[in-house]
């Protein structure tokens, strides 16, 4: 038996893989790019700096003036509201009627207008009636300018300023309630309201269309009484307005009240007549 070789069979041999350097392993990792950010993080970023353009800063400005106009509406409206909380039921009850009143006026000079409108297409004689027409529709322009006098069922309201305390728009606003009553015909001391009759305040008192007079105020108010009396003495109305400051204030109603004063007709300056 011969001497064995010590080197192995080639196909025995068995050959180790070769050792595969590997990369050092990183001794520290990369830093991690840091939390991701929240949806409310995101809607902050998102809207602020806040980027505004000319269309919503118009838009803005349309919608605060629409609030601000609502507000005042809404406190105007409120005040009104509390004025009538506080009102007495007979108040309420009187408020109403003469809503109702005034309705009612409304409706009788449309149901005056069409009778007219009627008889001059219906009568026989329209050239006769138009004239008879024309003269009634003279007279009730010559009481509202002021040209002629009248006479008819009304009011007298005195007021007594024995303080001094009552101004010319508190005049006025006497005026425009008792016109807004149906007041037909107005004369106060002397000096008859026409729709140009204006009203200032003077070191001795009130001057109305440049005359001077003086307390008491006497207004003779031809109109329907019913209507002319609650008008003046609703809750925060003319005769409490009055009363606040000191005057005294009384109210008489009348089957025959006279409007004599007279005022000169107008020649207009710039106004025509037209036949349209």
């Amino acid at each position: 038996m011969s001497e064995q070789d010590p080197t192995p069979a080639r196909g025995l041999r068995r050959e180790l893989p070769q050792e595969v350097e590997q990369a050092p392993a990183r001794e520290a990792a990369e830093p991690s790019a840091g939390p991701e950010p929240t949806g409310r993080q995101r809607l902050v970023q998102g809207l602020w700096p806040p980027r505004v353009t000319r269309a919503q800063l118009i838009v803005a400005l349309l919608l605060f003036g629409l609030g601000f106009g609502l507000a005042v509406q809404v406190a105007s409206n409120s005040d009104s509201d509390n004025a009538l909380r506080g009102a007495r039921q007979e108040d309420l009850v009187r408020i109403l009627d003469e809503l109702d009143d005034r309705s009612q006026r409304l409706e009788d000079e449309k149901t005056g207008l069409d009778k007219q409108r009627q008889e001059l297409e219906n009568s026989s004689d329209q050239a006769e009636e138009a004239r008879k027409q024309t003269i009634e529709k003279e007279r009730q322009l010559g009481i509202l300018a002021g040209t002629v006098a009248a006479q008819g069922p009304g009011i007298t309201m005195t007021i007594d300023d024995t303080k001094g305390t009552v101004e010319a728009d508190m005049l006025l606003d006497a005026i425009q309630e008792l016109r807004a009553a149906g007041a037909e015909a107005i004369q106060v001391n002397g000096v008859r309201v026409v729709a140009g009759t204006y009203f200032t305040d003077g070191d001795n008192g009130v001057s109305v269309d440049g005359n001077q007079i003086r307390t008491p105020y006497r207004f003779q108010v031809i109109g329907k009484p019913e209507d002319l009396e609650p008008a003046l003495n609703i809750p925060g109305g003319v005769v409490q307005t009055l009363e606040k400051e000191q005057a005294t204030v009384t109210v008489e109603r009348s089957d025959k009240i006279v409007v004599d004063a007279l005022r000169a007709a107008k020649q207009p300056d710039y106004a025509r007549s037209s036949s349209r």
